[in-house]
């Protein structure tokens, strides 16, 4: 062992009661939350500085969603759906034609993943696509 540096040597226990003296081993833990305690103010801000907290205002999903097509930005509408994971797209301008202006985006993209849904049960609660506006 005498060829091993220092650094790799097991240290001695009498290191190993300093080292752990030094990072206050014997103090006391901290108290946790109890299930009724409110959460630290320290919580709630982290919350709010994380990426994406401030982009969007609080609802605006649900907004985009109740938007008529004649309002809609985007040129390709896109869908997605949370169930069984297809996406579909369609150009904003084929939908007008085919649905018309005042259709609202929830209704056109609800019809256009009804339309070719794979996962039918026969139960009206558990049939067709749920979609993801995200």
């Amino acid at each position: 062992m005498t060829d091993c540096p220092a650094s790799w040597r097991m240290p001695t226990r009498a290191h190993l009661e300093k080292m752990a003296a030094a990072v206050g081993r014997n103090a006391a833990p901290a108290r946790g939350l109890a299930p009724d305690d409110s959460l630290p103010e320290e919580y709630w801000q982290a919350l709010l500085t994380t990426a994406g907290a401030d982009e969007r205002p609080i609802g605006s999903a649900a907004q985009e969603r109740l938007l008529r097509l004649r309002q809609v930005r985007d040129h390709v509408l896109r869908v997605e759906c949370r169930r069984c994971g297809r996406t579909l797209e369609i150009q904003k301008a084929d939908a007008v034609r085919l649905y018309g202006p005042e259709t609202t985006w929830q209704d056109l993209s609800q019809r256009l993943l009804n339309d070719t849904c794979t996962q039918r049960t026969g139960r009206y609660e558990e049939d067709g696509c749920w979609p993801s506006f995200d």
